[in-house]
């Protein structure tokens, strides 16, 4: 999958990077910029999906909500992006750079560390070259990446933010536009009772639903169907088991629940059980999530945060089946905060 990235960064929390190719790019030190030669993105991705697989195993499934909770929040980074930015500092929600943050009349305060991430160093091609090849004239090329830092919102102050479309933890008018967006797929959406116990299931292009469930509970059932078919589940039913399958709907349903203000009691699924340590299969998985959830929240949002709206110039370049026997118990509900 091609690697994008768009946004600064540089953290501490009780996820810091730790000393690896990665601390490379979360220490901000003058020393550290000098000697070190900055990780590449595929690194940092391999490392840090090790690292998740670590504290997997070690039995810490509060490193991969934090990660779930990031792609939530900055869906519109990349996904080597996500796992810095929820490693350093996984409560983080609105980040950007330092340049930013002056233009909305906040400083970050004294003390605080960036949040360090990757961005691109793209240019276009020199003039002698561009004649030698004209239909390359205004063609950017991707030299590589760079470090870059920003902030989130909790280590700054000054100025009140700009009113942003806020979340409300109602889950209605996003299953509006959930259903808009099912139908504009040519899907076809039911209900049907006859479907019990299961919530829902999905098969070829239709969906059916149990009737009788909160929007809430219909939102998530719907975006966990929905994610079946967009994920093709049932042509990868050869190459996946039905875990995996349910996992990945589930983690997609936890992050678009997430975004809209609502929350999943099994956000934390054990990705290793299912993989078995291997890095390869569960990045695959996990970018198989985020890009999914991403398309999702792009169709039933118009909310910004802050990163998203205002860039850095130079250093925050935009980058980036059937289901049967779902709990009750797994279903969404408003959070409490």
């Amino acid at each position: 999958m091609e690697y994008q990235s768009n946004n600064s960064s540089t953290g501490n929390s009780a996820f810091t990077v730790s000393n690896s190719a990665a601390s490379g790019i979360a220490s901000n030190t003058a020393s550290d910029s000098t000697n070190r030669k900055p990780a590449t993105a595929q690194q940092l991705v391999r490392e840090n999906v090790q690292y998740l697989i670590e504290q997997l195993e070690a039995g810490k499934s509060e490193a991969l909500t934090a990660f779930l909770d990031a792609m939530a929040h900055f869906r519109n980074y990349s996904f080597g992006n996500v796992l810095l930015i929820a490693r350093q500092k996984p409560q983080a929600t609105n980040v950007a750079g330092m340049w930013t943050w002056n233009q909305l009349g906040r400083r970050v305060k004294r003390g605080e560390k960036g949040i360090a991430i990757l961005a691109p160093l793209v240019a276009k091609a020199r003039k002698d070259e561009a004649k030698s090849n004209s239909e390359n004239d205004n063609t950017p090329s991707l030299l590589g990446f760079r470090r870059v830092y920003v902030w989130d919102e909790s280590q700054t102050e000054g100025a009140r933010l700009p009113e942003l479309d806020k979340v409300t933890g109602e889950a209605s008018v996003y299953l509006d536009r959930l259903r808009e967006y099912v139908n504009a797929q040519g899907i076809t959406l039911e209900y049907n009772e006859s479907i019990a116990p299961a919530l829902g299931m999905a098969f070829g292009n239709t969906i059916r639903l149990l009737p009788g469930q909160t929007d809430a509970e219909t939102f998530t059932t719907l975006v966990h169907e929905l994610s079946h078919l967009m994920l093709k589940h049932a042509e990868r039913r050869t190459a996946t088991t039905k875990t995996v399958r349910e996992t990945e709907a589930e983690a997609i349903a936890f992050v678009v629940g997430k975004a809209i203000g609502l929350t999943t009691s099994t956000a934390s699924a054990d990705y290793i059980s299912l993989y078995h340590g291997n890095a390869a299969l569960l990045t695959e998985s996990l970018e198989a999530v985020q890009q999914t959830s991403a398309v999702i929240l792009a169709a039933i949002t118009v909310e910004k945060s802050v990163s998203q709206e205002v860039a850095a110039p130079a250093a925050e370049a935009a980058p980036e089946p059937k289901r049967v026997r779902r709990s009750r118990a797994q279903t969404a509900t408003t959070e409490a905060a």
